[in-house]
């Protein structure tokens, strides 16, 4: 096991998870697979609402910095620490690039990121003072792709993943491991409480239409967030967990198809795949 950090593959009875956006989705998958496995789990959504499945929920707004202090302040209060994190709440916007104000993009990175590097800061000395600790990033694959009518969901995914690359670098030292995990397309109720662009612009609604079309699709027909779940549970228990962990097929296979094809192609695949002109 590699330095002082303790976390083997299966958590110690008594191991503290924090688990964001636990309400549906993978966040919920996850929350209660770690429950299953006898951590101590507590979960956050906008409204705490009880989960019934061994999981402890909380009410949490990223985009409050005192609403993720007291959160974590909380967990700590009734737990004595927080061994893992998992930072996996996020929000969607849908709406073309220039159809988006500058307010609605901000939203998006409140929460998706400024949200999520606030929770991490809040619970970073906990886990320098023991010397020990895991925080796992769900980020997206659309960190990879620059999904038409996803741009600053891609964004902000994009930003986390350069944010978890050196903040895994700079934690190393004192025991904390700091993982990055991509799911692909599985299905979640991320949609349900997905914005839209309010300015929509008449010379995008084709292309608009086209991928907010095969985007919806795809997600109907996603994965299991179970399988995205046990890959979080790998990289928060894993004795040397990698940087960088993807979910589901599109999770291995996109970013190997964007490194290995010309751009151009890879270009051209894209638009074929969204419906747009090409």
């Amino acid at each position: 096991m590699e330095g002082p950090c303790r976390m083997t593959s299966a958590p110690p009875a008594g191991d503290v998870v924090l688990v964001t956006g636990a309400s549906s989705g993978i966040g919920q998958a996850t929350a209660r697979l770690f429950a299953e496995r006898g951590a101590r789990v507590f979960g956050t959504s906008r409204r705490a609402r009880p989960d019934g499945a061994g999981v402890e929920m909380l009410q949490l707004d990223l985009r409050s910095a005192e609403s993720v202090q007291h959160c974590a302040d909380e967990v700590t209060a009734r737990a004595g620490r927080i061994d893992v994190l998992v930072n996996n709440a996020g929000v969607m916007h849908e709406g073309f690039a220039e159809e988006t104000t500058p307010a609605e993009a901000q939203a998006v990175f409140a929460t998706n990121f400024f949200g999520t590097t606030r929770l991490v800061h809040a619970v970073l000395p906990g886990m320098r003072a023991r010397r020990r600790g895991r925080v796992v990033n769900v980020g997206s694959l659309a960190a990879w792709v620059g999904e038409p009518g996803e741009a600053f969901y891609a964004a902000s995914k994009a930003a986390l993943a350069r944010y978890t690359e050196a903040l895994r670098h700079e934690v190393w030292h004192l025991g904390i491991r700091v993982t990055l995990v991509e799911p692909g397309v599985f299905t979640t109720d991320v949609l349900r409480a997905a914005t839209t662009s309010k300015a929509a612009i008449t010379d995008y609604d084709g292309p608009r239409e086209s991928a907010r079309h095969t985007l919806h699709q795809a997600l109907r027909k996603g994965g299991d967030p179970r399988e995205a779940a046990e890959l979080i549970w790998k990289a928060a228990t894993t004795p040397m967990p990698r940087g960088r962990y993807g979910a589901g097929r599109e999770g291995f296979w996109v970013p190997r198809l964007r490194t290995l094809l010309p751009q151009r192609l890879f270009d051209t695949l894209l638009r074929r795949g969204y419906g747009l002109p090409r």
